[in-house]
């Protein structure tokens, strides 16, 4: 798969404390063409966050039918997605007291119209992209006017 016959998305999660004030940062890209979203909340984890940075880049893709592979540093992220443990985890209804099943649910539901391909990045490395969106995640999370995470608060 060529990188113009597909879109690539770069995540990051970021987290001052866990749980404490946190963001994420997404860079989508197709062709010559980029976009970069962040937003930061006043008390989140760092993997919801993380997860979060996913859920943005998919839901800004208006275009369903390009394949989408999406780079993040989190092995939560990654492996939950590419060794079916979301599947485990959507099946036994999130049962065992498995974190974050409303951020792991919209995922699911936006993974439907897509053909996803997860891969893991090292973190804090020598990956421009990757550390772009620790940028995006980091600033986000330190910023003014922070969102609400209403999942994480109302205990999900």
């Amino acid at each position: 798969m060529s990188l113009l016959s597909s879109i690539t998305i770069y995540t990051d999660g970021s987290s001052r404390g866990n749980p404490g004030p946190g963001g994420y940062g997404t860079i989508l890209m197709y062709g010559q063409h980029s976009k970069e979203l962040s937003a930061g909340y006043r008390l989140t984890t760092n993997n919801r966050m993380e997860l979060m940075a996913v859920i943005a880049g998919l839901e800004a893709i208006t275009k369903k039918h390009i394949p989408v592979n999406i780079y993040s540093d989190s092995q939560y992220v990654v492996r939950a997605i590419e060794e079916g443990w979301l599947t485990n985890w959507m099946r036994t209804n999130f049962k065992a007291g498995k974190k974050n099943p409303d951020l792991w649910r919209r995922y699911h539901q936006l993974a439907m119209s897509f053909q996803i391909k997860m891969h893991w990045v090292k973190g804090h490395a020598d990956n421009p992209y990757n550390n772009r969106c620790d940028e995006l995640a980091t600033t986000a999370a330190s910023g003014k006017g922070l969102l609400t995470d209403e999942g994480y608060e109302k205990g999900y």
